[in-house]
């Protein structure tokens, strides 16, 4: 018996996914399953680009708004989530988009959770002793000598990451990359075809720009201060959102506006090398261009759903390149 087929459409921040995955779902009749660790935040709407409710209402969207900014939710609990929502819709005949950036979310959806070792609690304390003492920075320079290439996954201020990258080098012998790059599909429940956007650097970065300059005018300092003014703890995920500590700094009077745009954009370019790092290395992804080729991306999607015809791989260059 053939596998349900499954589209994924992914990509850096800022790349096309969620305009081209709507007009994609409405053509289809299709619905989207957000693959986005941010947008299952309420209240971070505008500094995550999320759908509209009019976008909402058009097309329908899971795993979003579904966690409070001050709530854990990890990689494992999103498959289960999206798990639910492919079933259901497959099961009334409605074909399912994943569309969005959080590349290891895509990953575990497809292939469940990598087998890396367990945790190890004594290494784990000193590791974090460490990092408490010498701060993220320093540690994610040790994770580049052991690891460069989940060193290269990883903001250099995600403490947690870095210690479990770290934790699973020193304890297991073997690199999380290496754990994770053995991290076949095996028994993957459904057939899955992987598009991703692929923009010139210099084409994205215009972009982040453009889009961080747009959020501000829609009000991302305001979301930002009703975050504030909730009292949410240091720790909390909101505050680990690209964008939002250097709005909260605007908040909290340490910079003006102007300042903090210039370090939200940074930090956003950033966050997307990181992704096209992480998009390089999948395999099997079909690198698209999101405008030029959007006639193309439906043409083949329609046939993949339809019949399970895959597209030609060569096209454009994978992200970061000429285009």
């Amino acid at each position: 018996m053939s596998r349900p087929r499954l589209v994924c459409l992914i990509g850096p921040t800022a790349s096309g996914k969620s305009a081209l995955g709507l007009a994609l779902a409405e053509r289809l009749g299709a619905e989207i399953v957000s693959a986005d660790s941010r947008q299952v935040y309420r209240g971070l709407d505008v500094g995550t680009a999320k759908p509209t409710a009019a976008e909402q209402a058009r097309v329908p969207h899971h795993a979003i708004d579904v966690a409070e900014p001050d709530e854990p939710f990890d990689a494992a609990r999103f498959r289960a989530l999206a798990t639910d929502a492919i079933g259901a819709a497959q099961a009334c005949g409605r074909p399912v988009l994943v569309v969005g950036g959080t590349g290891l979310w895509v990953r575990v959806l497809l292939r469940g959770l990598c087998p890396a070792p367990p945790a190890a609690p004594a290494l784990r304390g000193v590791l974090r002793a460490w990092a408490a003492r010498e701060g993220g920075p320093a540690l994610h320079r040790r994770l580049a000598f052991v690891d460069p290439a989940a060193a290269a996954r990883i903001h250099p201020r995600d403490a947690v990451r870095i210690v479990r990258a770290l934790e699973v080098a020193l304890a297991s012998g073997r690199r999380l990359s290496a754990w994770q790059a053995a991290h076949g599909f095996g028994d993957a429940p459904w057939d899955a075809l992987l598009v991703g956007l692929a923009l010139p650097a210099s084409t994205l970065d215009a972009r982040i720009a453009a889009r961080a300059r747009q959020m501000l005018a829609a009000g991302f300092l305001e979301e930002v201060e009703a975050l504030v003014a909730r009292g949410l703890p240091p720790a909390a995920p909101a505050w680990k959102t690209v964008g939002y500590p250097e709005m909260r700094a605007c908040v909290e009077g340490r910079c003006d506006a102007e300042a903090a745009l210039a370090a939200a954009v940074l930090a956003t370019r950033r966050f997307a090398r990181r992704q096209r790092t992480w998009f390089r290395a999948e395999p099997g992804v079909c690198w698209r261009h999101p405008e030029e080729d959007a006639a193309r991306v439906a043409a083949e999607v329609e046939a993949f759903v339809a019949t399970g015809a895959r597209p030609d791989h060569a096209r454009v260059a994978k992200p970061g390149g000429a285009g």
